[in-house]
């Protein structure tokens, strides 16, 4: 149970802001701040106040319903009310009690994302290309914009890796649950005699941090100058437009080479370069505030294997969630992706829920 106490808390905030905003003497600075204070408790205002007259209503109802004097076709009527109202609190609770939870700052940012060929040479830089080109028709159907920041081709239309960034309406908080490996099973072009071979691609999902989300020094930064190389070695141009950048105190390494000038490649880089620093701190509160990560989703482990897309059966399986589709071409298509990330963010849910 949630103690009424929090419950009406909620209750005198929603007012105190809805009087706030309606006055003409509220401060312009926090206007902005308390409005979507307010707007955010909207959500849950209806719930809230139902749950905190819930024992007000049961016991109203019961007196009803022992009422010796009442009349059958009126008690009938109170039970069908007393049942729907308990079935309404326990949604309330479940609404209230997610409201309630720590938020995650940052849900509502634009994301990086990197996705890199792993075990299986030329097919798994086919399939880090077949995710690609996934989250390119997902970002389309959400009208969500994308764009390559950097990218490294291998033979036959593969990716060695792929630096973007995608921007929209939160953004992370629909693609955190897609970091670690992913991998496939089928059966290669080149594959003779139809052995079902087996590939992975990692992919590594960032929120976007902006420049007052990280502080970076001058002095914490090494940059390397060098020429760009295309495949084979062959030369792009003929200045040293390439940045390699060492974020000296985490050692953390960018190298960006995409751009023929020096300081576009130097932003790219201290783009990417400030998302992973701040993904680092991020990773680093998460572990000190739950040391038992195991029983999470994870939402940044590299290492972790989170799906199989089989292709020979038609199926893509979340290995967090248990969850199997057959429905692997749809997937890979776009168009059943929120259901995966629908099944990911309750099950998250319902492991914070318990925790409370």
């Amino acid at each position: 149970m949630i103690p009424l106490a929090k419950v009406q808390d909620l209750i005198k905030k929603h007012a105190k802001l809805e009087k706030e905003l309606s006055s003409e003497d509220i401060d312009k600075n926090s206007f902005a701040e308390k409005s979507k204070e307010y707007s955010d408790l909207n959500e849950i205002i209806k719930e809230a106040n139902s749950y905190y007259n819930y024992k007000k209503n049961k016991e109203e109802l019961e007196k009803l319903l022992n009422d010796d004097s009442s009349e059958k076709e009126i008690k009938d009527l109170a039970m069908n009310e007393l049942n729907e109202l308990e079935k309404n609190n326990e949604n309330n609770e479940k609404k209230i009690k997610l409201f309630l939870l720590p938020k995650d700052e940052a849900d509502t940012k634009n994301a990086i994302i990197e996705i890199r060929a792993g075990t299986g040479g030329l097919e798994a830089s086919l399939f880090a290309s077949d995710l690609f080109k996934m989250y390119e028709k997902v970002s389309h159907k959400k009208k969500w914009l994308l764009e390559v920041i950097s990218i490294s081709k291998s033979d036959a239309g593969g990716l060695k890796e792929v630096i973007a960034s995608i921007k929209g309406k939160n953004i992370y908080s629909s693609l955190k649950y897609e970091s670690g490996v992913h991998r496939v099973q089928r059966v290669p072009d080149t594959e003779t005699q139809g052995r079902v071979h087996t590939s992975a691609a990692t992919v590594a999902v960032m929120p976007e941090a902006e420049e007052v989300d990280v502080k970076i020094e001058d002095k914490d930064l090494r940059i390397d100058v060098f020429r760009s190389s295309g495949p084979g070695g062959q030369s792009v141009n003929t200045t040293d437009s390439a940045v390699r950048i060492t974020h000296v105190p985490t050692g953390i390494v960018v190298s960006q080479q995409d751009e023929k000038s020096q300081i576009r490649n130097k932003e790219k880089g201290l783009k990417i370069l400030r998302s992973r620093i701040y993904e680092l701190e991020r990773q680093k509160r998460d572990d000190e505030r739950s040391k038992d990560r195991k029983n999470k989703i994870g939402t940044g482990d590299r290492s972790e294997r989170i799906r199989t897309y089989n292709f020979p059966q038609g199926r893509v399986t979340d290995h967090r969630i248990n969850l199997t589709l057959h429905k692997l071409s749809e997937f890979l298509e776009g168009e059943i992706f929120d259901e995966m990330i629908e099944n990911l963010v309750i099950q998250a849910q319902e492991t914070e829920l318990s925790s409370i």
